[in-house]
Order: C-alpha cells, then sequence, then structure tokens
C-alpha cells in the first residue's frame, strides 16, 4: 500500500476510534510516516468546556491529566489498530494536548520502517 494511502487510513481509523472510544473526533486529522514513527496531529479535541477550565493553571493541568487518562485507557485498541494498518508492532507511545490550541499529537514508535 503506498505511503499516502497507509496516512489517510491511520487518520480516518483514529478518528472513528475518538468517536467510538471518547463519544467524539477531532475536527482535522493529518498523519505523517516517517521513517519508524507514526506522528499524528489532531485538531478541535477539547471541548468548549475544556477550553474555558485551561485558562486557569490547575484547569489546565487537569485537563492535560484527564485526556492523557483517557488516550492511554484505550492504547491496547491503538496498538492493534496501528499493527493492523501498518504490520508492525508498536513498541512505544507518546503524545501530549496543548490546552492553548486544542491539538493533540501522537507519536506511535515502530519496530520496523513503514513505506
Amino acid at each position: 500500500m503506498p505511503k499516502g494511502a497507509i496516512e489517510d487510513r491511520i487518520s480516518k481509523s483514529l478518528t472513528q476510534w475518538e468517536k467510538e472510544f471518547l463519544g467524539r473526533g477531532s475536527v482535522l486529522v493529518k498523519t505523517d510516516l516517517l521513517r519508524n514513527m507514526v506522528i499524528v496531529v489532531l485538531h478541535g479535541v477539547l471541548t468548549p468546556a475544556e477550553q474555558e477550565l485551561a485558562k486557569t493553571r490547575e484547569g489546565l493541568l487537569s485537563v492535560k491529566r484527564l485526556r492523557q487518562d483517557l488516550v492511554e485507557s484505550g492504547i491496547t485498541q491503538l496498538n492493534a489498530l496501528m499493527g493492523e494498518i501498518t504490520g508492525a508492532t508498536v513498541q512505544s507511545f507518546f503524545t501530549d494536548v496543548s490546552t492553548r490550541t486544542g491539538e493533540r499529537v501522537m507519536v506511535f514508535m515502530l519496530d520496523r520502517e513503514i513505506a
């Protein structure tokens, strides 16, 4: 499968996973394959209430912690999704959310290069 097709399939699959697992999907998802990394940027992940809460230091930390815990609770599904699409095994996973821009970054480190 061409690199662009893999990236597109990952973006669509992650959007579907968000809707099913988290209850709502991102506004825009962009995936890039680089060597053995799958880098995903998800735009519009925060709800209006989370954006308001994140205006204080305590609220910001609360939103980040909750979002981290939610995604980590679905890591088994995410790893399986990456394995199904890429044919590789996820070795490690990193994620963070910007409470300023409402973007989430996910990085999946695979056991081999893709595309």
